[in-house]
């Protein structure tokens, strides 16, 4: 039986449900997969040094996630060339080659737009955050054919740093979004939420109240928990949601097929089984 160490960096992770959905992964594969937490801040090491300290330890592969995304790209070779245009990682492995960085953020957000709504062009999206997770969607989004993107950051140099990135991979109008956008949703075929406002911890929205327009769709990529203010903002508005739990799970498929190389998973046997132990 194969046996597979993984594991997730990041910081406020203690709801994260990557370990049951990796331990669940290396069942399908015909294995068995454990998956620790570790917060760098907690262990008084940095990302680099918490990331050496997993390679020596006999780690398969870790995931990346808040507030690490970006050093994992400009501190890991990207297994994928997609990974060094984009600028975030979520996913690194450890090869006899040494660790190579990929994002299945990417690939699992066109994974779970396109099985939500079938057929629907992404239109014009207001995207919130263009950190790690932000960079990624936007990428997923522009791959899946968006019309427009129009970004929202609190630091305008993020939203530079990526108007730049997407330009040089795609053909399509990007540009900061204006003071009163956030409160008027008119003109948006879709608003998406990839700042950590609403997960654990870290309560609220990044949209004020009273907000106004008929966006169609919308996706947070929060999770923990699933209903969020900005949700509930959205839904209130008539938008149909996509909601972070269908990338947390697209994702995570996607990287235990990094980690394993076993990538016929029967994704939806994951799916029911994860289900049901969170049920029970």
């Amino acid at each position: 039986m194969k046996n597979w160490r993984l594991g997730l960096i990041g910081g406020n992770i203690t709801a994260s449900r990557s370990p049951l959905l990796h331990t669940v992964c290396g069942l399908a594969a015909g294995g068995n997969a454990t998956y620790d937490l570790m917060v760098p801040a907690e262990w008084g090491l940095s990302f680099d040094e918490m990331l050496a300290h997993c390679k020596g330890a006999g780690f398969d592969g870790v995931n990346v996630t808040y507030p690490f995304k970006e050093a994992a790209a400009a501190t890991v070779p990207p297994g994928d060339p997609l990974v060094a245009a984009m600028g975030s990682a979520n996913t690194v492995c450890f090869t006899q080659q040494g660790p190579r960085a990929f994002n299945t953020d990417y690939t699992g957000f066109m994974a779970a737009f396109s099985a939500r709504f079938p057929g629907r062009a992404p239109g014009r999206v207001l995207v919130l955050g263009t950190g790690g997770v932000g960079r990624a969607v936007v990428f997923g989004l522009a791959q899946l054919g968006a019309r427009a993107l129009v970004l929202h950051d609190t630091d305008p140099a993020r939203i530079a740093s990526l108007s730049r990135a997407v330009g040089g991979q795609f053909d399509l109008p990007v540009h900061a979004a204006d003071a009163d956008a956030l409160a008027d949703l008119d003109g948006f075929d879709g608003v998406v939420n990839c700042t950590p406002l609403g997960m654990e911890g870290r309560p609220g929205s990044p949209l004020p109240d009273g907000l106004r327009g008929n966006p169609s769709w919308a996706f947070d990529a929060v999770y923990t928990p699933e209903d969020t203010t900005f949700r509930a903002q959205l839904e209130n508005l008539g938008a149909d949601f996509l909601s972070g739990y269908d990338l947390y799970f697209h994702q995570g498929v996607q990287a235990f097929a990094h980690f394993s190389g076993t990538a016929a998973l029967d994704a939806e046997w994951v799916r029911s089984v994860i289900s049901h132990r969170a049920d029970g």
